[in-house]
């Protein structure tokens, strides 16, 4: 388990200021795995206690983690470069402290770029992996580096291994990881919630992980402490008239601020209804907080749900398939002042709602494509089309 050093909260957060330069060393009070057995999924909901940090949030706005590498992570570099990791090595910023224990808390060991590849052919003198940095090999270098991590360069180009001050020259300092925030802190004073997706997968033959997601989900558990800061995001707010009425489509962990929109909203009194389509793969598995979603709809918190689950059926059902589904109903509740909000998966889901959404007017408005994303572009510049896309 991993606890940072913490003093007391109650004095350090006057005496220091919890934030992006000291994150607080926030309690984890609860981790709970959402998808059930049998899913392909692995999504967890965290439970950190903020008491005594000095620090607030408002819903929208995401919660930073510094994480720390994995312990196998961090030895299978050592043995890739033939070193034991007690070699001492200075830390910029930091000073002097053990190899083994820089990897673990200093440096982001895992991501491979073109920076990191020069330094090491600068290190080991490779005149093969100097050819791949090569402005002709371009192609060549980008084939390389997709699905590989920093251990197989050293593995493949540094065969003799390396001296520990060469090796802790390749990184770059090891960076915290935004989480949009999954609660209300009128709903759950004192407290911040995570949902957070833990990555795991396979390639060139090895089995890989996401350094935060998994640190989260393997290192951390109740009673530890995660170092934390929040970070405000203004460009993703809930609207500042409470009557208005909101569209959310959050599918995945892209759920996760919809969450809080809704609690936020249930303890304000807000009047505006709420829409919310959420997807992933299985009904059975991987509806996240579907408990919390029926009881709002029981209560009138949520006037609509509408779900897309892509594996349950011999063609594939996602999010921007039910708004097309339910096209003129959206576009109404869009003429009625609505605003729209997306979170989640930039590099397609995002671009396929902001598609259907572009038919949608188009259909329902009685416009030209170019008129409807002219539409779109108004609605971005009055704040009621938000994305938190990643």
């Amino acid at each position: 388990m991993f606890n940072p050093p913490v003093t007391d909260p109650d004095v350090s957060a006057v005496a220091v200021g919890y934030g992006k330069k000291h994150p607080f060393p926030a309690p984890v009070l609860k981790e709970v795995l959402l998808n059930g057995k049998g899913s392909a999924k692995e999504t967890w909901h965290i439970e950190l206690s903020l008491e005594g940090s000095g620090m607030g949030y408002e819903v929208g706005d995401a919660l930073a983690v510094q994480p720390v590498n994995a312990p196998d992570v961090v030895e299978s570099l050592l043995r890739a470069a033939g070193l034991g990791g007690s070699e001492s090595v200075d830390v910029r910023n930091v000073g002097v402290k053990p190899l083994g224990e820089a990897l673990r808390e200093d440096f982001d060991i895992t991501g491979l770029t073109r920076n990191v590849l020069g330094k090491l052919a600068a290190a080991t003198g490779s005149e093969a992996l100097s050819a791949m940095l090569a402005d002709e090999a371009k192609e060549s270098l980008k084939a390389y580096v997709d699905g590989r991590q920093i251990v197989d360069a050293v593995r493949d180009f540094a065969p003799d291994g390396l001296a520990a001050d060469a090796l802790a020259g390749l990184f770059r300092k090891l960076p915290p990881r935004l989480y949009s925030i999954a609660s209300s802190p009128l709903a759950h004073p004192g407290e911040v919630h995570l949902t957070v997706g833990a990555v795991r997968y396979r390639s060139h033959g090895v089995e890989r992980k996401g350094v935060c997601s998994t640190f989260l989900a393997d290192q951390v558990g109740a009673g530890d402490r995660v170092p934390v800061f929040v970070q405000p995001n203004k460009n993703f707010r809930l609207p500042e008239d409470p009557s208005v009425p909101i569209i959310l489509v959050g599918p995945g962990t892209g759920i996760a601020p919809f969450r809080a929109f809704i609690e936020h909203r249930v303890a304000t009194g807000a009047t505006g209804k709420s829409w919310l389509f959420f997807g992933d793969q299985h009904y059975l598995h991987d509806f996240l907080y579907q408990l919390e979603w029926q009881d709002h709809l029981k209560r009138g918190t949520l006037a609509r749900l509408d779900v897309a689950f892509s594996r349950d059926q011999p063609e594939k059902l996602y999010v921007q398939h039910r708004m097309l589904e339910h096209a003129r109903e959206l576009h109404a509740w869009l003429e009625e002042g609505a605003h729209f909000y997306v979170c989640g998966d930039a590099s397609r889901m995002a671009a396929d709602v902001h598609d259907a959404l572009v038919t949608i007017l188009e259909q329902q408005g009685g416009m030209t494509r170019d008129a409807a994303e002219a539409r779109l572009d108004e609605m971005k510049h009055a704040k009621r089309y938000q994305r938190d896309v990643y």
